[in-house]
């Protein structure tokens, strides 16, 4: 892991790439009247901060890193947090009335086991929400020659442990997991050139992480000139399909 990344700054950049979705699968899952939520995977609070703004629910949070979940502390002092795995959460069944992730399949090695352990703690008539899971291998980038940084990233996602492809998969995955799959979509899709520069040179730290050893240094730098010069050209486009799913108990 890069130790330059601040994970909370990427984390919340992830997030507000999500927002408009989250508010509408919010109302979907009625999230004003919930009185029990749960996110798995909560990493440093990100999402978690702007949910006692929305709800008077009591609000939860699992991760299996504990320093994440002591920098959730202190962006969301009101949730509980408990320091646990997805895999077996430390919860009793049909507990609570929502239960969601964002980004966190494709880092689990059994996916299906996460989702039925979220189903398991979720109640009767409760909505589970897997707000944003990928697919590199749809990964559509311009100039042609940035189409190596998709290649390379797909490769060093897949040694890291990550399953690059889980996005597209969401349906059988519900389907194994006994939830019953509401709804299933794309995000909407944004225009790269758009980001702001910090949240270029951002997203550069990450990807030049996920590089390191698949890539010599030179190319990396070569890669990023060329990123950047595109982007002021308004050439550049980067395109990678994120997918939702809502499901209900």
């Amino acid at each position: 892991m890069n130790s330059e990344i601040n994970w909370h700054v990427r984390f919340t950049q992830q997030a507000s790439w999500t927002s408009p979705l989250r508010n509408y699968l919010y109302q979907k899952a009625d999230l004003e009247n919930a009185s029990l939520i749960l996110e798995v995977g909560c990493g440093t609070g990100a999402i978690l901060s702007e949910l006692p703004m929305l709800t008077n629910a009591c609000i939860h949070g699992v991760d299996l890193e504990y320093t994440r979940l002591q920098e959730a502390i202190a962006h969301v002092p009101s949730a509980s947090l408990i320091n646990g795995n997805a895999l077996a959460l430390p919860f009793p069944a049909r507990f609570f009335e929502i239960c969601f992730c964002h980004f966190l399949l494709l880092w689990v090695g059994d996916p299906v086991q996460v989702l039925r352990e979220m189903g398991r703690v979720t109640r009767t008539g409760g909505n589970i929400l897997v707000m944003a899971e990928p697919d590199y291998s749809q990964r559509m980038d311009t100039p042609q020659e940035l189409a190596r940084l998709g290649e390379m990233q797909n490769r060093s996602l897949r040694i890291q442990g990550a399953d690059p492809t889980i996005g597209s998969k969401l349906t059988s995955l519900f389907s194994q997991a006994g939830i019953n799959l509401m709804e299933k979509g794309t995000l909407q899709r944004f225009a790269p050139e758009a980001l702001k520069a910090e949240d270029w040179e951002l997203e550069w730290r990450v990807l030049e992480s996920d590089l390191v050893g698949f890539l010599p240094d030179s190319e990396i730098a070569s890669l990023k000139q060329i990123d950047l010069e595109s982007r002021l050209k308004g050439e550049r486009t980067l395109y990678i399909p994120t997918y939702y799913a809502w499901g209900q108990i």
